[in-house]
C-alpha cells in the first residue's frame, strides 16, 4: 500500500508516492508558468496549475497502482477565487510573493491597526498575506463582490483549491495552517476572525471551513477509486512534522524559492518583539501547537536569478563549484531584496542590491555571495528567536537547527550556513520533508504509520555540518551583512 503526497509549490507541482516504510516509490513533477503582470505582481493561472497537479499524480498512480490515502502540502497564502457551480475560477491565483496591496497594508497601518491584527492573528500587516489579496480580488474582478455577498463564490488557499477540484465540488475545506496565514483567523480562537474579516471587507461565507491537519477532507474518485484525504498542511507545517520538530525549542529551517525557519514553542503562544510571526505548527486531535516564523522571501530565487537574470550560470548545480573558487579576499555581499525584505524587516519597499563589487568581482564571487546572503538571512532569524524564546521565560535553549529543501542539498550552503550561524546544521536522510509530513499525517490517520512519537523515532540524519569559523570572522561578517541591509533599506 501506498500514500500519495501531494507538493503544490510555488514554480512546481509534484505527486510523490510513499509506501509503508516512508520510502520514495514514484515521483513526477511538473512546472508551470510565472506570470508578472506589474512590478510587484506575481501569478499563477489556477487552471494550469491543476492540470499539473492532475497530470503528475496520474503519472505516479499509473506506474504504482491505487494509493491507500492522499495527503497535500502546498505554498501558503496564495490565494485563488472561483465560481461554487462551475468551479472555474475568476482570476488567476495571487501568489504569497505578490505586492499589490503594500499601500493598503500601509494605510491600515498608518490608522492604527496592526496591533489588533497581531493580537488575532499572531501576523504583521504585510501583502504577503492573504487577507488583502482576497480583498483586491473582490474590489478588482467584475462582479467578484456582489457574488461573494450573494454565496456563490468560495476563496480558499491553494489546498482549498485543491481539495474542492480533488472532491468534484463537495468539499470547500482547509486546515488549521493554511487559515493562520490568512491574516483572518483567530489563532486562539481556533475559527475565522469576524472583526478581522470586518476590516477587510470580507464576506464569512466564502470562507472554507476550518478542520485539523489529520481530519478527514472528503474522497478523492478521479483516478479510478475512492481515495480518501486525510492529511492537509501548509508547506512549512508539513516540513516541521516531516522533520519531527514536534517537542518545544526545536528548529527547522526550509530552503525553498524563499526560506522559512519555524520554532516549535508548544502549548504556548510566543509573543514575538522582534517582528516575528505567531502562527499554528500545526493541529492534530483539536490540540493546537504554535510555533514561531520567520520567512526569508528570496533564498533559492537568488540562485535562480543568477541563472535566469544575469546569466552567469547555466543551471544551479554549478554554484557550489564558483562559490568554492571565489576569490577569498572579496567579500561581496548580494542583499536579495527582490520582492522586499521580510522578517525581521518587514519592508516591502526594499529592492535588492550589491555590496562590496571590485573590478575582479565575477561569477565565482557573485555565486558565493549568493548562497552566503541565504546564511546570513537565516541568522537574522536566529537572532530574532532566541530574543523571542528567552523573553517567554522558557529554559529551553536553540540548538542544532534542522534543514530541508532544494538548496540544503548544496554542502557550501549549509557549510556556510553553520559557518555563520555558530551552531550545527544537520541534514537529514530524507529531503523531501514538506511531502513526508503530510504522507506521515495521512498515513498514521488511514492505520499504516505510528504516531508522532514513533515517526521521530525513524527520523534519521545524513550529515552534520559544525562551524569552521571563529567566533571573531563570523561575527565581523555578520556586522557587515547588516551593515548593507542598513543600507538597503535607506537605498528604498
Amino acid at each position: 500500500m501506498t500514500i500519495l503526497a501531494i507538493d503544490q509549490g510555488t514554480t512546481s507541482s509534484r505527486a510523490i508516492l510513499f509506501d509503508a516504510d516512508l520510502r520514495v516509490r514514484e515521483v513526477a513533477q511538473r512546472e508551470f508558468t510565472q506570470h508578472f503582470p506589474d512590478s510587484g505582481w506575481v501569478e499563477h493561472d489556477p487552471e494550469e496549475l491543476w492540470q499539473s497537479v492532475l497530470e503528475t499524480c496520474e503519472a505516479v498512480l499509473e506506474k504504482a497502482g491505487p494509493a491507500a490515502a492522499i495527503g497535500i502540502t502546498n505554498q501558503r497564502e496564495t490565494v485563488v477565487i472561483w465560481d461554487r457551480q462551475t468551479g472555474e475560477a475568476l482570476h488567476r491565483a495571487i501568489v504569497w510573493q505578490d505586492r499589490r496591496t503594500a499601500d493598503f497594508c500601509a494605510d491600515l497601518r498608518a490608522e492604527g491597526h496592526e496591533a489588533e491584527v497581531t493580537a488575532r492573528s499572531g501576523l504583521l500587516l504585510d501583502p504577503y498575506f492573504s487577507a488583502t489579496k482576497v480583498k483586491w480580488l473582490l474590489d478588482n474582478v467584475p462582479g467578484a463582490r456582489a457574488k461573494a455577498e450573494a454565496g456563490t463564490l468560495a476563496v480558499g488557499t491553494m489546498d482549498s483549491f485543491l481539495i474542492w477540484r480533488l472532491t468534484e465540488g463537495r468539499v470547500h475545506a482547509t486546515d488549521a495552517t493554511n487559515a493562520a496565514r490568512t491574516m483572518l483567523y483567530n489563532i486562539d480562537d481556533g475559527r475565522w476572525d469576524p472583526e478581522l474579516c470586518r476590516l477587510f471587507g470580507i464576506p464569512m461565507q466564502i470562507l472554507p471551513e476550518v478542520r485539523d491537519c489529520n481530519a478527514e477532507f472528503g474522497e478523492c474518485r478521479l483516478f479510478g477509486t475512492a481515495i480518501p484525504i486525510l492529511g492537509v498542511a501548509g508547506d512549512q507545517q508539513a516540513a516541521t512534522m516531516g522533520q519531527a520538530c514536534f517537542q518545544p525549542g526545536m528548529l527547522k529551517s526550509t530552503y525553498g524559492t524563499g526560506c522559512f525557519a519555524l520554532l516549535n514553542t508548544g502549548e504556548t503562544r510566543v509573543a514575538s518583539q522582534n517582528r516575528l510571526l505567531t502562527t499554528v505548527a500545526y493541529q492534530l486531535d483539536g490540540k493546537v501547537t504554535y510555533a514561531l516564523e520567520g520567512s526569508i522571501f528570496i533564498a533559492g530565487a537568488v540562485v535562480q536569478w543568477l541563472r535566469d537574470g544575469l546569466g552567469v550560470i547555466g543551471a544551479a548545480s554549478e554554484t557550489q563549484a564558483l562559490a568554492e573558487a571565489a576569490d577569498d579576499h572579496q567579500r561581496v555581499i548580494i542583499v536579495p531584496a527582490f520582492t522586499g525584505l521580510g522578517a525581521p524587516y518587514w519592508r516591502p519597499e526594499a529592492r535588492g542590491a550589491v555590496f562590496g563589487l571590485t573590478r575582479n568581482s565575477g561569477p565565482a564571487e557573485f555565486a558565493r555571495a549568493a548562497l552566503e546572503s541565504v546564511g546570513f538571512q537565516t541568522r537574522d532569524l536566529a537572532e530574532a528567536m532566541r530574543g523571542d524564546w528567552k523573553a517567554s521565560g522558557s529554559a529551553a535553549t536553540l540548538g542544532t537547527l534542522r534543514v530541508d529543501g532544494g538548496m540544503s542539498a548544496s554542502d557550501f550552503a549549509m557549510q556556510s550556513l553553520a559557518d555563520i550561524l555558530g551552531a550545527p546544521v544537520d541534514r537529514p536522510d530524507v529531503l523531501e520533508t514538506t511531502a513526508l509530513g503530510v504522507a506521515w499525517l495521512a498515513g498514521h490517520a488511514e492505520g499504516m504509520l505510528p504516531d508522532a512519537e514513533g515517526f521521530a523515532k525513524r527520523w534519521s540524519l545524513e550529515r552534520r555540518f559544525e562551524p569552521q569559523l571563529d567566533e571573531h570572522s563570523r561575527d565581523q561578517r555578520y556586522d557587515a551583512w547588516r551593515r548593507a541591509v542598513e543600507a538597503t533599506i535607506a537605498a528604498g
